[in-house]
């Protein structure tokens, strides 16, 4: 059984500092500050049982420190993972912003590479002929893989330009334009699909 008594003293009322807080203050601030007229001095006794332990102490050798340190991250609690996460518009939205913008660069830089590495020739009309040759159904499938994408990420620019000349940008005209711009894709892919 441990006992702890000290000294604490309460100011009372409101202090006439803006900076001060009435709180309840150790007795170091008694000693090294000049209390205020208004503070009352209280004392006070407490009993902690509390089991105190010898602190042990061991010598490892350095190369068992991964061990020690992998056993450590156990222990660690861990964040919360996405597989808890409720997916969001906003959220969704601007992954898939993320996404198609480096599908689209990746497709544009692939085609100009091609273009200037390819051994044989090869321009438009080498593509019109290639293309010309598959079925509708594979037809389709291109153009939608090509405009759904170019859509989608065309809107959603014209969403952030929005924003930036300070349009839409509350919670109520995110979520407002997040919509606009998914019905908007899906208009546009169809549209451009079936042209």
């Amino acid at each position: 059984m441990e006992l702890e008594c000290g000294i604490f003293y309460l100011t009372i009322g409101i202090p006439n500092d803006r900076n001060s807080n009435p709180r309840v203050f150790p007795i170091l601030s008694v000693l090294f500050l000049e209390p205020p007229s208004r503070n009352v001095y209280r004392s006070y006794c407490s009993s902690r049982a509390a089991a105190r332990r010898a602190v042990h102490i061991q010598s490892f050798p350095p190369s068992s420190a991964p061990e020690i340190l992998n056993k450590q991250r156990l222990l660690r609690p861990t964040s919360p993972h996405l597989t808890i996460y409720q997916p969001q518009v906003t959220s969704i939205l601007s992954i898939g912003n993320r996404f198609t913008g480096a599908a689209l660069s990746a497709l544009l830089y692939g085609f100009s590479l091609a273009y200037l590495f390819a051994p044989t020739a090869f321009n438009s009309v080498h593509v019109v002929d290639f293309v010309t040759g598959l079925p509708d159904a594979a037809k389709y499938a291109g153009k939608f893989i090509l405009a759904a994408p170019f859509a989608f990420h065309s809107l959603n620019g014209v969403r952030h330009l929005a924003w930036d000349m300070g349009k839409f940008a509350t919670i109520p005209g995110v979520y407002q334009t997040g919509y606009a711009v998914m019905i908007g894709t899906v208009i546009s892919t169809v549209a451009l699909v079936l042209s």
